[in-house]
């Protein structure tokens, strides 16, 4: 939270800004940012606009500056409570680099003891949890406090703007750094009743790398403290009413996987091959198909829309690189695909059986994905139905012109007769 008072001899403020620095900034994968009004169980969250601010605003030391829209412009001496939320990646570094089956993995984590601001902070505190209560050592600014896996800095007054005091913390993280280099998804829509979903995932464990030899035995006997950083297994969390749901990974299917599905969410456990340990990476799809009802809708003006959910389904990872390939049904048009936050998108065409002219496909990239990506989006397009009659058509033309072939052969003599001797 970030209590926020304006200057008695300022003009209306009608946005505030907070900073990052630029190591923090190439790690930021989303910023949010709400304000609280009402007390107690009346409180409400009011969802704020954020978006990186004006290049023309200065800051020192390369610091990235994003402005927070405030509703209404704060007047002199006027306050306003401000709670941000942002999620960095890959901001833990695993030190040692290197670890045996046998050992804990830890990290460093670096932050600043005081809150980096373009303002005059009067008092601010900073906390950190950390997952386990085995912190091997922390930076000390008075006044510093510990108790089990909380270090708290603070409380510090009248910090200057962009102030900063870096700190770094070394401790216990057992946690699986599940990293997905690469994922691809396809969306294909039929208006036939199915929409086919095709998932292409390139993992890696992102902690300490694994050294020396990995014993199963060793493994299985002893799970707890054998390979703890390790993971053997992901849940994958699809929507409701999934069917036709396969795995496989290049040497074909796998058993290994569970479904669970109910009315609200369907889950999707899987196992790979071999258990992964820092630095291993493993490759693998999964498909499953979805009833077209739950997912198209028709717009006001007469469009269709798909909604769907953006992001990667695997729970507690991170994606560096997703591309969503949304299939139209062919002959549809003006494809228009709204996301709630910025991507990288275009067009192409895709071929599929008894296609013609193609499929408009709407292919969105982005970067740096988290599970607060997750979260609806629409592909908007225009579709006329008269196109639907296309491959039905071509079907029972094809199956005309092959009867009409096979009669043709039928009464056609390809006989040599035999040429008669003159007398």
């Amino acid at each position: 939270p970030h209590p926020v008072q304006n200057t008695a001899t300022g003009a209306d403020a009608s946005h505030v800004l907070i900073a990052f620095t630029p190591a923090e900034a190439d790690h930021l994968a989303i910023v949010k940012a709400t304000r609280a009004e009402g007390k107690r169980k009346k409180k409400t969250y009011i969802p704020l606009p954020v978006s990186p601010a004006d290049p023309a605003t200065a800051a020192p030391n390369g610091a990235r500056l994003y402005s927070i829209s405030l509703p209404t412009p704060l007047k002199p001496t006027d306050t306003t409570t401000v709670e941000v939320f942002y999620v960095l990646t890959h901001s833990l570094e695993p030190f040692p680099a290197e670890i045996t089956q046998s050992e804990s993995q830890l990290v460093y984590y670096r932050d600043s003891a005081v809150l980096l601001s373009p303002y005059h902070v009067q008092e601010q505190g900073t906390y950190v949890k950390t997952p386990s209560s085995r912190v091997e050592s922390f930076t000390r600014v008075d006044p510093t406090s510990r108790s089990g896996p909380d270090v708290k800095y603070g409380a510090y007054g009248n910090q200057l703007p962009y102030a900063y005091s870096p700190i770094i913390l070394h401790y216990e993280n057992n946690h699986a750094f599940a990293v997905v280099e690469e994922l691809v998804r396809k969306v294909e829509i039929s208006h036939w009743g199915n929409v086919q979903v095709t998932e292409h995932y390139k993992l890696k464990h992102g902690g300490a790398k694994h050294k020396g030899v990995f014993s199963r035995l060793e493994y299985q006997a002893r799970q707890s403290i054998s390979g703890a950083s390790s993971f053997k297994n992901l849940l994958a969390r699809l929507p409701p009413r999934v069917h036709s749901v396969y795995y496989r990974d290049e040497i074909g299917n796998i058993s290994s996987s569970h479904l669970r599905s109910d009315s609200y969410k369907s889950e999707l456990e899987i196992e790979p091959r071999y258990p992964l340990f820092g630095g291993w990476h493993c490759t693998f799809t999964i498909g499953y198909g979805m009833p077209l009802q739950d997912f198209l809708f028709e717009s006001a003006d007469g469009r269709r829309f798909a909604n769907l959910t953006f992001g990667c389904p695997l729970l507690n990872t991170v994606v560096d690189n997703l591309t969503i390939k949304v299939v139209l049904p062919e002959g549809s048009k003006s494809p228009q695909a709204v996301v709630p936050f910025e991507t990288e998108q275009h067009l192409e065409t895709s071929y599929s059986y008894l296609d013609v002219v193609g499929r408009t496909t709407v292919v969105i990239k982005k970067k740096n994905v988290v599970g607060e990506h997750n979260v609806p989006f629409q592909v908007y397009y225009e579709f006329s139905p008269i196109f639907m009659l296309a491959e039905p058509l071509m079907l029972v033309t094809a199956v005309l012109l092959f009867f009409a072939a096979c009669i043709v052969y039928l009464h056609t003599d390809l006989s040599i007769a035999k040429s008669q001797a003159s007398s």
